[in-house]
């Protein structure tokens, strides 16, 4: 079992209390996605000043580094249904301990990706923990395609359909068991591109998917405020945010843009209403492309959503 950083003594600032105390985790996975780039999505993160905003903030934080992620050029890529999946799996059992330890110890846990499949780590640490819970999923995307289903066979499209035990063989682990997520307590914002199974699948498990059209006509926030009451009575609130789920034009660095998406502002709105809900029990930033960036603009992004949705505010 990989040996897990000490939790360091918590730091108090003049900040308005109470503050959550974070552990930083990063994972340069790119085995999940189409594209390559991803990888450097941590370390884009980091440079953009993720722990200076933090302090900024007065929220103590702890960057635990990276978890050790294979090479795509050193391993097998398998099945190509699920490309890369035994290796996918391994890198996030080191995720789900960490997360879990940083639970544990009363730390909120900051996920860096890495493409998308780390969320199986992160919730799947929760869970081992906690029992099945529940997830806010900012994507552009259903992430809720299988081995059976994929057009890719890329696993970033599939960790949803994994935490919900719907996946099939392969996404098994000692790590956690499965589901880790409760489909009822399941809300996808900003989607925008669904595969013919992921509809499917919405269907048959009866999740909450709030289309970039139903937040056209409803807004933000009375789309954002049923989100949190359908996911407010789980064990933890994961909040996973890819950031394609912004329109491409305003992140242009992310590993598979569609355009659409929500503006600055009703990204950033989404963010503040989640963290005035006090239910954020971890978060997630994934899918962060330097290669595809344009003067690090999306990790900034990163950065500014991830300081709203751990309490940053104008006044």
């Amino acid at each position: 079992m990989e040996q897990l950083p000490s939790v360091a003594s918590p730091v108090f600032s003049s900040a308005v209390q109470p503050q959550p105390e974070v552990a930083i985790i990063g994972a340069e996975l790119d085995l999940g996605a189409g594209r390559r780039g991803v990888d450097m999505g941590p370390s884009a993160i980091r440079y953009a000043g993720l722990g200076e905003r933090l302090e900024e903030l007065g929220i103590p934080s702890h960057d635990w580094g990276n978890v050790y992620t294979p090479l795509r050029e050193t391993t097998d890529a398998g099945s190509t249904n699920a490309r890369f999946l035994d290796q996918i799996r391994e890198t996030c059992e080191r995720i789900a301990e960490r997360v879990r330890s940083a639970a544990e110890g009363g730390l909120t846990p900051l996920v860096l990706g890495g493409d998308h499949s780390v969320a199986i780590g992160t919730m799947g640490g929760l869970a081992s923990r906690d029992g099945p819970g529940a997830v806010l999923w900012f994507d552009a995307h259903g992430d809720l395609n299988t081995p059976a289903t994929t057009p890719s066979g890329n696993v970033h499209g599939m960790p949803l359909a994994a935490a919900l035990g719907r996946a099939g063989e392969g996404f098994e682990s000692e790590r956690w068991s499965l589901p880790s997520v409760d489909p009822g307590r399941v809300a996808v914002l900003g989607v925008r591109s669904l595969d013919p199974g992921e509809r499917e699948l919405v269907q048959s498990a009866g999740l909450a998917v709030y289309t970039i059209s139903d937040i056209d006509r409803r807004g933000v926030e009375p789309v954002l405020r049923e989100a949190l009451e359908r996911v407010s009575s789980g064990p933890f609130v994961h909040v996973s945010v890819d950031l394609d789920f912004v329109d491409p034009a305003v992140a242009p660095g992310v590993g598979s843009p569609v355009r659409g998406g929500l503006s600055y502002r009703e990204a950033h709105l989404a963010m503040e209403l989640v963290a005035e809900s006090g239910l954020l029990s971890s978060l997630e930033l994934v899918e962060v492309n330097p290669i595809l960036d344009h003067e690090n603009q999306t990790a900034r992004l990163a950065v500014e959503l991830a300081a709203s949705a751990l309490g940053a505010r104008i006044l």
